[in-house]
């Protein structure tokens, strides 16, 4: 891999204008076998060093934003994405995976769809009538297109059942098929007009379009491919993905015939195969197969990750792969002080969009390809947004090819450059590079950290180049005058920064946890870390056990941990952000009239006891929960053991109810540690 923070943040930022162009202007900028591609890049860097993710990173995202012009609306039931392979082994790691979480079933049967390459809806009937057609939106919000939605003839507007479910919700595919595609591209022609780039554009731009004539003649098509009917005591609800498609066909919908009921992989592999041969002949674009767990009663037991159904998956087919001439390898300083090498091409089509860069990971993937400047290489777009190099062809080096040498000074600050003993990544471990400083302000500043609105990366850059900041606690001494000197900055601009960056002093602890920026703490380690350590202080005195023992804390995150609180210039800038007034503790208890949460216990009763807790409480915060057992003579720690009196069990409680089960330790609810506390 590459120097990670610089291909984290190049891939992301490539991803982010490719998901703007898609979404938000109907003008895609790249093919989606390459998004498709560089966002499993991006996923996988990202799992590899969780303190790399950012809120706005698109992994932390279910899809795109939602256009101005139509009313924005809630899902019903969210939409989400599914998760992607390539090839058939990665079909079958993704069996293996669902089998170790419940058990290997005896008889499996799968669904295999074709992934249509439209656009996905969301319909709503009430009593068998369509009362909203919604767009994805990024999965949980959606844009209100129910008129456009209506001039869709294989879109029913009522359904063709004599007795309806109360509500049903459909999702499916619309699309534009090949003929009717050439059509309208060739009408823009005449008119002097720009060609859409392919169907799946085409269809997006007709959808968003405010006039429903103009989207009743463009003749859109739709398949429906999910059915949820939102009455559970009614007989009609199928227990199988089988099942549904053929009900959505009863009920009027145009479901793809193309489908079938595997009995095994074999017969998933089959059908892909021959799909991916047969593609072309079909009249509309697929670019993929959708293997789905055919029974409900399963789907149910696997459920979600945060962005996936464990249950499904969708099989891409090969990417589209092109030949150009590597002119020059550049450098990128990241966060981190990772440095990455980065391909600049002779630009070339490639699926729909031009491509003159492509990611070179680090120098060890740059040996391994035996890549030098001038070579000819294949590039392919195979799911993600920046491009990659697959192989080089020898047989056109010209004698002019020279290899690349990774720099010895960082192009940034000009520090000596290193390589960490066991590491891919060459660093820049001076913490003033200004590279570095402006790829952690940026991340203080992101939404799911500090949220501190206009200080994006161009104001981020201004700063930095002026020297107004020179690390992240500077941000809480600037005050509007000096800022009103930038480029572009007005009074009300700065006031509305400064302003911003005051506001942000009332993030929560754990968003200042993870605005730190320390190595591998992502936003869900980061909240671990700050439940189990309520203080700044508990953090950074921890030791590498107490640490690992969080939960989803591991040995890698909890080193970086320790070894980032270890660090001086760390030390100080923690001390600068409190003294700046920012939260390094969970919010105290609050006195109030309940008497769950103001009245004090009756002498000791948790005198030596050792608590656990686990779970949402209801009546106080775990925090409280901490405070109470204190006062009561108790201790809390961070995880489960023999020496563990009580274990205290909120909603939704995770892995440590079940060691808890294996060492034997009494497990209580919230009406019982009241109980216990108070007597009552």
């Amino acid at each position: 891999m590459k120097t990670t923070e610089e291909w984290i943040n190049q891939l992301r930022r490539q991803l982010q204008r490719a998901n703007y162009a898609y979404y938000l202007q109907d003008n895609p900028i790249m093919e989606d076998e390459v998004y498709d591609r560089l966002y499993r890049q991006l996923q996988a860097l990202e799992e590899q060093y969780p303190e790399l993710i950012t809120p706005d990173s698109p992994t932390q995202r279910l899809g795109g934003g939602v256009a101005e012009g139509f009313d924005s609306v809630k899902h019903n039931i969210p939409l989400y994405s599914l998760e992607n392979a390539f090839d058939l082994g990665e079909l079958a790691q993704w069996v293996g995976r669902w089998q170790g979480q419940i058990g290997e079933q005896e008889t499996v049967e799968y669904v295999c769809e074709l992934k249509i390459d439209g656009n996905a809806l969301a319909l709503t009937y009430e009593n068998g009538i369509l009362v909203r057609g919604v767009t994805r939106g990024d999965g949980e919000t959606g844009e209100d297109i129910t008129q456009n939605v209506r001039t869709i003839r294989t879109i029913p507007l009522r359904l063709g059942l004599e007795n309806p479910p109360a509500r049903v919700e459909v999702r499916g595919e619309a699309f534009l098929p090949h003929k009717i595609f050439q059509k309208i591209n060739q009408a823009r022609a005449d008119k002097g007009e720009a060609r859409f780039a392919n169907p799946r554009n085409a269809t997006s731009g007709t959808l968003r379009q405010f006039d429903s004539k103009i989207v009743a003649k463009r003749q859109l098509d739709f398949f429906a491919y999910t059915l949820y009917i939102v009455d559970d005591n009614r007989e009609l609800n199928p227990v199988t993905q089988a099942e549904s498609l053929s009900l959505l066909e009863e009920m009027g919908f145009k479901v793809n015939p193309n489908r079938q009921v595997c009995q095994s992989l074999k017969e998933v592999g089959d059908f892909y195969q021959k799909w991916e041969q047969k593609r072309g002949q079909l009249p509309y674009d697929t670019d993929g197969v959708v293997v789905k767990i055919n029974s409900y009663a399963l789907q149910e037991k696997l459920g979600f990750t945060q962005k996936f159904p464990r249950w499904a998956i969708a099989i891409k087919f090969p990417a589209e792969e092109v030949p150009t001439k590597l002119k020059e390898i550049a450098v990128n300083v990241g966060r981190t002080g990772a440095v990455t090498p980065l391909a600049h091409l002779e630009p070339v089509s490639l699926a729909g969009t031009t491509v003159q860069k492509a990611t070179l990971h680090n120098t060890d993937f740059i040996a391994q390809l035996g890549v030098k400047i001038g070579d000819t290489v294949v590039v392919r777009k195979a799911g993600d947004i920046i491009p990659e190099i697959v192989r080089v062809l020898p047989e056109l080096r010209p004698k002019s090819a020279k290899p690349f040498t990774m720099p010895k000074e960082c192009p940034e600050c000009g520090s000596r450059l290193v390589r960490p003993e066991g590491e891919a990544a060459t660093r820049c471990v001076n913490v003033s590079c200004p590279a570095i400083l402006r790829g952690s302000l940026v991340h203080w500043a992101s939404r799911d950290a500090m949220d501190i609105n206009g200080l994006g990366e161009k104001m981020v850059e201004s700063l930095v180049s002026n020297q107004l900041v020179k690390s992240v606690a500077d941000l809480y001494d600037l005050t509007v005058e000096p800022l009103t000197q930038l480029e572009r900055v007005g009074e009300t601009l700065a006031t509305a920064l400064v302003n911003a960056i005051a506001q942000s002093k009332e993030q929560p602890w754990p968003r200042v946890l993870y605005g730190l920026g320390i190595r591998y703490v992502g936003k869900v380690n980061a909240e671990a870390l700050a439940d189990s350590f309520p203080a700044v202080e508990q953090l950074a005195n921890a030791s590498v056990k107490d640490l690992q023992a969080v939960e989803g804390i591991g040995e890698e995150i909890a080193r970086s941990v320790y070894q980032w609180f270890r660090i001086e210039a760390n030390q100080a800038l923690v001390q600068q952000l409190q003294t700046a007034g920012l939260n390094f503790s969970q919010e105290t208890l609050q006195e109030t009239s309940s008497p769950d949460t103001s009245q004090e216990a009756t002498g000791k009763p948790f005198e030596g006891k050792k608590f656990v807790l686990t779970g949402k409480l209801e009546s106080f915060s775990r925090t409280e929960a901490q405070r109470l057992i204190e006062q009561a003579g108790g201790k809390v720690t961070a995880s489960v053991s023999s020496k563990t009196d009580y274990l205290l069990v909120g909603d939704k409680g995770g892995s440590k109810q079940k060691k808890a089960e294996s060492l034997n330790v009494p497990q209580i609810n919230e009406a019982e540690f009241k109980e216990m506390l108070w007597g009552k």
